[in-house]
């Protein structure tokens, strides 16, 4: 009897050799390192198509122990799909790292199908739930039995994540009879994920989490002792991030309980683990008293404990010793360790040495930045340390610049104006994108090489970018940007450069930027040198080989053959994807039964506007994730704070942005407004929504997707989710534009005239986190309060980044909804400008810029898609609705054409 049972409760998997994991099995390590969210290497790799290479990954993994291997492909700027099938392609022809079973990770179900169709032997599916209902959690579940795969089950639901004991047991119970009795699903292959939440975070209720997995796990074991339980061990700790000793005997203590109560596998970094009766015996009490709840003073003698750990390993003095090198060494020093306390005496000191200011600059900072530029090329620095380099440079060129103008003067008073033209440079951040920390680094390396740098700022439209390069008769234009947007932007000032017969060199930078989009989508565009500067470092190169009458052709030429050939290769790359007509993309629509539903009525109809809202409650919805993006740091927040490649930088980052925004919200630097509208509203049941207001109707036009889809998904289009106006049913629709960017010019200009980009960046991207989180807030409180459509909702900050709330608000410009034009009418309906001092630009970019406008959505089957390319048909079809000409439409529409 007991070999049946152990055999019966097996989880059997396989890549080439089986793995049986029984109830005796020790605890199963799953390798996380090939996941394009977990590791910034990884994500490299497989956006730059080197699969080979990334394949090492895979192996370092499997030779460190991992006995399964965790594949993620979820990642904006891939094709999760064509990413998944090519990488576990070639992992298959790999016996060394084949042999272990493979895990498929995606939050979207079609990128796991993909990878499934490529797995030899049994894999797990990480993960499938409940979340959007039993209809899709069945149909799920039953394409991973046909592949004979094991599945993860997360502990949510309909009603949000499990967050307690009787919860996660409910959850698994409900999940475990659906599986087993309605589609007759193993029960050994089902492992249960019922969420590791933090604990010791100050608030009480989080006290419980650890010993709620615990004794869920020990319930969910007994009901069920087939199924294996799983969960992510690092989310326990959290509040002890950047303490590697707490957190390593947290996670011990933890497992060494959870593994009793019958926890089967988890991500957990095994090399980081203490060995449970190695702990120190204090350490240990203490962890055990948080982990089971067993002291109410727990989480304060934990903290204190921490602190004294942490503060027995900074006992090493301040090390000053390379203040005993020479000027040269020291100003270098402070440059590549963003070290401002001696900048100015270090400079004077270099200025009295050398002949001239600007060999100071040309000699010792440059090199010192040099330095920087090298090891940020090779991923052995990161930008918030770059832009902190920066600050020095400019502290120390401001020391220098009084008497560098003073030279200039002599000199033009000796030769002429002509003695100082060593070349103008044009820079901007294009059309629609905040974004500048790459341009000002560019910024200033060049003008401490002696150039004429005007730099116009951000948000720059194209019309001013090339009339001030003619009114100021610049010799090179740079443009740059952060967001993908800006990428379009890029080619219509190519256009337009071309249009207007421009002969100067165009370059190109910034972080979504990259040799081959600038040689496949600008370069085409333009005839006299597009050239992609990859860091500010190459800046300096790039445009004295350019201002070089010698130089410039044979450069211009060898780049024009380069970008050829990058090109052809594109061409023969991309994958021939099939389109629907128009006429039959609107066939195959979002099939709603509003016969059977009624759209929920308003608690109120109109405007209503919020001045000075307070910024404290604002910053309780802020997602950390996009601020590290920002500054080019990639990883899911928290646990991008202990990465082994970026954690410690982006810890400083972290508790630098925290301080700030505490200043920020207790000196009240910044003002938020906003205003919101909802308005009676049907669709013509194609893509045109009615909005009634006050006896005026607005029409608000959408664009359907066109690519054909497998079979059951739909062609789907924002009117979709409206009620149509045959249905006989009254629906809404909601407006709203949030900004938290008033007032921040003049602290704007404070960290300017101190020459700190670092804190004037952080500003920036604190208040742009701000307006996100604002515009969180207020959807909250509408789907709440002023719609009141959930007005039981209670969803953590965690569930609401990973929008698990019913309904939607795109943004005119985002994915859904990425034609710019409809937010004027967006602008009008709530009177915006007026209300919420927001200005809408000629350019339809919003000032100021922390701002967020969109559209509230409120049917339960509404969600979050991405247009993609259209054909020409809709293209005429939207002109029609828009009274627009064929050509004004594709204008709008030219980063949506399927060219």
């Amino acid at each position: 009897m007991d070999n049946q049972e152990t055999k019966h409760s097996s989880l059997n998997l396989s890549g080439l050799e089986p793995v049986s994991i029984r109830t005796d099995s020790l605890f199963v390590n799953v390798g996380e390192r090939t996941n394009v969210t977990g590791s910034k290497k990884f994500a490299r790799l497989i956006r730059e198509g080197q699969f080979e290479e990334a394949l090492s990954i895979a192996r370092q993994q499997v030779e460190n122990g991992a006995q399964i291997l965790d594949v993620n492909m979820d990642d904006a700027l891939l094709d999760g799909e064509k990413a998944m099938v090519n990488f576990l392609n070639l992992l298959q022809a790999e016996p060394d790292i084949a042999k272990i079973p493979i895990m498929i990770d995606s939050s979207k179900f079609p990128i796991i199908e993909a990878g499934l169709k490529c797995v030899q032997g049994k894999c797990i599916v990480n993960s499938i739930s409940m979340k959007e209902g039993e209809e899709k959690f069945i149909r799920e579940a039953e394409i991973c039995l046909d592949f004979g795969a094991a599945v993860v089950v997360m502990a949510f639901d309909e009603k949000g994540q499990a967050d307690n004991t009787e919860r996660r047991v409910e959850i698994a119970q409900k999940a475990y009879d659906i599986l087993t009795k309605k589609i007759g699903f193993p029960s050994t292959d089902i492992i249960f994920d019922l969420n590791i939440f933090p604990v010791a975070t100050g608030i009480e209720e989080h006290n419980i989490n650890a010993l709620s997995f615990i004794e869920a796990t020990r319930l969910v074991k007994q009901k069920l002792p087939d199924v294996k339980i799983s969960g992510g061990v690092s989310n326990l700790s959290f509040s002890f991030r950047g303490n590697d000793t707490v957190r390593e005997a947290m996670h011990s203590v933890f497992l060494y309980h959870a593994i009793k109560a019958g926890m089967d596998m988890g991500i957990v970094n095994a090399g980081q683990l203490k060995v449970y009766d190695e702990i120190e015996p204090q350490l240990r009490e203490l962890c055990e008293d948080v982990i089971l709840n067993r002291d109410p003073e727990a989480t304060d003698k934990l903290l204190a404990f921490a602190e004294s750990v942490k503060s027995e390993g900074k006992k090493v003095e301040k090390d000053l010793s390379w203040r005993n090198r020479t000027v040269e060494e020291r100003l270098s020093h402070s440059l590549i360790n963003g070290i401002t306390d001696f900048i100015e005496t270090d400079t004077e000191e270099a200025r009295l040495k050398y002949p001239k200011p600007l060999d100071v600059i040309e000699g010792p900072l440059m090199a010192g930045m040099n330095v920087v530029g090298d090891l940020f090329g090779a991923g052995k620095m990161f930008l918030p340390q770059v832009v902190k380099s920066a600050r020095v440079m400019k502290k120390s060129v401001a020391v220098l610049n009084p008497y560098m103008e003073a030279e200039k003067e002599k000199l033009v008073a000796e030769k002429g104006p002509e003695a100082m033209k060593n070349g103008r440079i044009l820079l901007a951040t294009v059309k629609g994108d905040v974004h500048d920390i790459g341009k000002n680094i560019v910024g200033v390396v060049l003008g401490c090489n002696g150039y004429d740098v005007i730099d116009l700022g951000v948000m720059v439209p194209a019309e001013k970018i090339l009339q001030t390069a003619k009114e100021k008769e610049v010799d090179i234009i740079g443009v740059s940007g952060l967001i993908t947007p800006s990428l379009d932007e890029m080619v219509h000032v190519a256009r337009e450069m071309k249009r207007q017969n421009f002969t100067l060199p165009l370059l190109i930078g910034g972080a979504t930027t990259s040799r081959t989009h600038t040689a496949v989508k600008i370069a085409p565009e333009y005839d006299h040198g597009v050239v992609h500067v990859l860091d500010a470092s190459r800046s300096v190169t790039t445009v004295s080989t350019l201002l070089n009458a010698v130089t410039r052709p044979a450069f211009l030429e060898k780049t024009k053959v380069e970008y050829e050939d990058v090109r052809e290769k594109f061409k023969n790359k991309k994958s021939a994807k099939q389109y629907l007509s128009f006429e039959g993309a609107r066939k195959n629509k979002v099939q709603i039964d509003w016969t059977s539903y009624t759209p929920p009525k308003p608690n109120f109809l109109g405007i209503k506007s919020f001045g000075n809202y307070d910024l404290n409650e604002i910053a309780q919805f802020i997602d950390w994730g996009p601020f590290f993006i920002a500054w080019e740091m990639h990883g899911k927040f928290p646990a991008i704070l202990t990465d082994k490649v970026v954690g410690k930088e982006a810890t400083k980052l972290y508790n630098d942005a925290t301080a700030l925004l505490h200043k920020i919200i207790t000196e009240k630097w910044l003002t938020a407004k906003a205003a919101i509208g909802i308005f009676p509203a049907n669709s013509n049941g194609k893509e045109t929504v009615i909005i009634k207001d006050d006896g005026t109707e607005t029409h608000l036009e959408s664009l359907r997707q066109q690519i054909k889809k497998v079979a059951g998904e739909p062609n789907i289009c924002l009117a979709d989710f409206i009620a149509p106006e045959e249905s006989g049913k009254q629906d809404y629709i909601g407006a709203f534009a949030v900004t938290t960017g008033l007032g921040i010019e003049k602290w704007i200009d404070y960290f300017e005239k101190d020459h700190d980009d670092y804190n004037k960046i952080m500003l920036k991207a604190l208040a742009d986190r701000l307006a996100e989180s604002f515009a969180e807030c207020m959807h909250e409180r509408v789907r709440k309060e002023f719609w009141g459509y959930v007005a039981d909702e209670k969803l953590s900050n965690e569930e609401l980044i990973h929008e698990d709330y019913r309904g939607i608000r795109p943004a005119p410009g985002y994915p859904a909804c990425p034609e710019h034009t409809e937010k004027r009418k967006l602008f009008k309906l709530i009177d915006a400008t007026k209300k919420a001092d927001i200005i809408l630009t000629d350019h339809l970019a919003m000032y100021p810029a922390s701002s967020v406008s969109g559209w509230y959505f409120s049917h339960p089957a509404s969600r979050y898609f991405g247009i993609g390319k259209i054909l020409k048909d809709q293209v005429a079809d939207y002109a029609q609705r828009k009274e627009w000409s064929i050509e004004e439409s594709e204008q709008w529409l030219r980063p949506q054409l399927n060219d």
